[in-house]
């Protein structure tokens, strides 16, 4: 199992929705201050994810909890949105060149444009199977461990007194 910090943005009753914040690798490379995508990710705000679960433990909003989510799913869904593009761009590739290309006569131009339309068909693919596999994960989503309350201005200011 995955863990997460998530901050609790809504409670309803027994179920308690949190989002936590999308991570990159960027921030820990050597080369990230000349690197084009670490200079990307540090002017572009990361992805919010958002998770709705039943818990017992009563919550508030604001307050810090970890999250367990479900490694099996996670693999799936990278596997899925890196391969399957990719697999269909190679089959468009060597069926427009075994068949398309000899039959039509354009030669690499009709296998380019066959590649690119059927990497196009796998990444509409990729992209509703792992939409379907994120409901899964969204439903295997449970509450780990509370960590307490964010630290704020007036948190501190008190603790200073």
């Amino acid at each position: 199992m995955m863990t997460a910090l998530a901050t609790v943005l809504e409670v309803q009753e027994d179920i308690v929705v949190v989002g936590c914040q999308q991570k990159t690798s960027c921030n820990h490379c050597s080369s990230k201050d000349s690197c084009g995508t670490g200079i990307v990710s540090k002017a572009l705000p990361g992805k919010v994810h958002h998770w709705a679960f039943h818990t017992e433990k009563k919550l508030s909003v604001g307050q810090l909890v970890e999250i367990g989510l479900p490694e099996k799913n996670l693999l799936q869904s990278a596997a899925i949105v890196y391969l399957t593009p990719l697999l269909f761009l190679l089959f468009g590739a060597l069926l427009s060149e075994w068949f398309l290309s000899p039959m039509i006569g354009l030669g690499e131009l009709t296998t380019i444009v066959v590649s690119v339309l059927f990497a196009l068909g796998g990444y509409q693919l990729a992209k509703r199977l792992s939409h379907h596999i994120e409901q899964k994960t969204e439903q295997q989503v449970s509450l780990l461990r509370v960590l307490g309350e964010p630290v704020s201005d007036t948190n501190l200011g008190n603790a200073a007194r």
